[in-house]
């Protein structure tokens, strides 16, 4: 195990020891996108119930030269959370027009790889990976932007949507931090719609999202020594109407005893107790605007899947 290696495995240790002692007992999502955490993500986005990553590619693929439009030229591209680089490659081929740099930031190791290939395949490898958080890759990407091409960071999947409003626009204030004159943020945001189509997409009959959401106590068995019973944790999604939000818990199917062995912390978990795993907020459109106005960017142009309810919005630093 190499000194960084050793590091991130304290951090993951620190960070599950302090949120499972929080009230409600919580997760960070984070976490998630080990190497079957990603593979598992990305077999979520083909279900016919989670429409966020077909609508999303379908608006990258009808209007990448708009959402290229007016930015100076060259242009490098830089995404927050790539996962695969699916939808990275979809607006790089619909664009069809060479890029100075295409910048890449996830914490997954193994979403790192597919992206990269992904764009090998288009035969572009004037490419970075950046192992890191999105402060921390945003860091990066200033520090490794081409001095003489504007800058389009992508954040797509609704990924801003996992953030409680308060972090999330402290997120948009940090994006717009890094941007100079001429450069572009390009924003994707799932809209509200009906609560059984959202319950649907975060709870769905084949039971992939269940995987995933116990997938992270797996992750902690293993890496960290943990003695979770992923059979005695049920998987439950939640729509909060009023917080505009979905919820992912895990909830303990018995009373049970956990302990977490590099953490050297040990809990007791009552019949119905839940962690609380992820949360997905859901805006409309006119929120999305609003919220990227307030983070100093100009007034967003935005390309809406109306059936779907799925946004996207540019937002422009004037130059």
């Amino acid at each position: 195990m190499t000194p960084s290696e050793a590091t991130l495995r304290d951090v993951f240790a620190a960070d599950v020891c302090e949120y499972l002692q929080r009230t409600p007992r919580q997760l960070p999502s984070r976490y998630f996108y080990d190497e079957l955490g990603s593979a598992l993500f990305e077999a979520i986005c083909r279900l016919p119930w989670y429409r966020i990553t077909r609508s999303e590619s379908a608006l990258l693929a009808r209007h990448a030269r708009e959402i290229l439009r007016g930015l100076p030229r060259p242009v490098s591209l830089a995404e927050l959370g790539c996962g695969s680089g699916e939808k990275l490659a979809i607006l790089v081929n619909s664009a069809g027009e060479r890029l100075s740099l295409i910048q890449l930031i996830d914490i997954s190791p193994a979403a790192l790889d597919m992206a990269r290939y992904r764009l090998e395949a288009l035969g572009i490898h004037s490419s970075l990976a950046h192992r890191a958080t999105y402060e921390d890759g945003l860091d990066l990407v200033a520090r490794h932007r081409p001095e003489d091409a504007a800058l389009l960071v992508l954040f797509l999947g609704s990924n801003i949507g996992n953030f409680d409003p308060p972090v999330a626009r402290e997120l948009l204030l940090r994006i717009r931090s890094v941007l100079r004159d001429g450069d572009a943020l390009l924003l994707g945001t799932d809209l509200i719609k009906p609560e059984r189509e959202l319950l649907m997409a975060y709870d769905d009959p084949l039971h992939v999202t269940a995987a995933f959401n116990r997938n992270l106590l797996r992750r902690i068995n293993d890496e960290l020594g943990g003695t979770f019973n992923l059979e005695g944790f049920a998987h439950r999604a939640v729509w909060h109407a009023e917080e505009r939000r979905v919820e992912m818990h895990l909830v303990s199917r018995r009373r049970q005893h956990v302990r977490i062995a590099a953490a050297d912390f040990e809990l007791t978990f009552q019949p119905d107790e839940w962690i609380w795993t992820e949360s997905s907020h859901k805006y409309e459109p006119e929120q999305v605007l609003d919220e990227g106005l307030a983070a100093g960017f100009d007034r967003g142009e935005q390309w809406i899947d109306r059936e779907a309810r799925f946004a996207l919005t540019r937002f422009s630093v004037s130059a």
